[in-house]
């Protein structure tokens, strides 16, 4: 991982600034928690399913379901996190050899890119949200009526909730490239892992 796969704020920024960063980041921090610890779930899950089905013949009802619904709630568990770490794919050769050329260039294409980023994911979010809404009307629910049956809006909130977070580091990410590159800054030393 490189040094500028994800700026840091300048320092000795607003103490505003550093306590919105700091937020952010819990924010991140506790999506992935609760998304490791869905994963967790999961097998769990799927080794009772196999056990039970196997030795007991008699399988836990409704685990592909819950295996197809929460992979999908996982990945927007996660997403904001795995940004906020400078997981994304993206060209980091490109990004540090224009890095060592021209400083600001490289933080014109990161800012570029976090804008196109964000737009896109404002369109997932935007798609996301009347999906969300049918849901909790008409209270929708994926399964079969007798044998299994959950609810479908809590994985459209899911959907809803990383998308939020990850326009949220988005956001920040594009501030501090903006900072960068209009008011000439040098880049503050990336903290490990960062």
């Amino acid at each position: 991982m490189t040094a500028h796969q994800t700026p840091e704020p300048p320092q000795g920024g607003s103490g505003a600034g550093q306590r919105l960063r700091a937020a952010a980041d819990a924010i991140s921090n506790g999506l992935n928690v609760i998304g490791t610890l869905l994963i967790l779930g999961l097998v769990v899950l799927v080794n009772a399913d196999v056990i039970g089905r196997e030795l007991f013949l008699a399988p836990v009802s409704g685990v592909p379901e819950i295996v197809s619904m929460s992979i999908v709630a996982i990945v927007f568990l996660q997403v904001s996190q795995a940004f906020r770490m400078g997981r994304f794919t993206r060209t980091d050769a490109f990004l540090d050899i224009v890095a060592r050329r021209a400083p600001r260039l490289r933080h014109a294409i990161e800012l570029v890119y976090t804008v196109a980023a964000f737009a896109l994911v404002w369109f997932v979010f935007s798609a996301s949200y009347p999906l969300f809404q049918k849901a909790w009307e008409r209270n929708t629910y994926v399964g079969t009526f007798g044998d299994f049956t959950a609810p479908d809006w809590p994985v459209k909130l899911v959907i809803l909730i990383g998308c939020a977070a990850l326009m949220m580091q988005m956001l920040i990410t594009g501030i501090v490239a903006a900072w960068h590159l209009f008011a000439g800054q040098p880049d503050a030393p990336a903290e490990n892992g960062r």
